[in-house]
């Protein structure tokens, strides 16, 4: 059964990891807490934009365009999950993101 942000166990997160569980509660405070369901299959506009760290106009712009795989299921869009992937490693190919320019 999931876990929300507010029900993890941060002191033994924490203790894992090695590091203060202050800084660790203020990491999680300062990225949000919420970061949604990392085991969606159907991504929403919004959901799979914010995974690309683009804004929705954009996503949608690529959606329109076919760049990125996405399919109607009644009168919802959804993008794969794995397409947010396949799109990064078809547009790695296309730019070179390794050359400073």
């Amino acid at each position: 059964m999931p876990q929300n942000a507010s029900s993890l166990p941060v002191a033994q997160i924490a203790q894992l990891l090695d590091v203060p569980e202050e800084s660790l509660r203020a990491l999680i405070a300062a990225r949000g807490g919420d970061q949604g369901d990392t085991t969606l299959v159907g991504l929403t506009v919004a959901e799979a934009a914010r995974r690309l760290g683009i804004g929705r106009t954009k996503m949608y712009e690529y959606v329109s365009s076919g760049a990125i795989h996405s399919v109607k299921i009644g009168s919802l869009r959804r993008i794969p999950a794995e397409a947010v992937g396949e799109f990064l490693s078809r547009h790695h190919q296309v730019t070179d993101f390794d050359t400073a320019a």
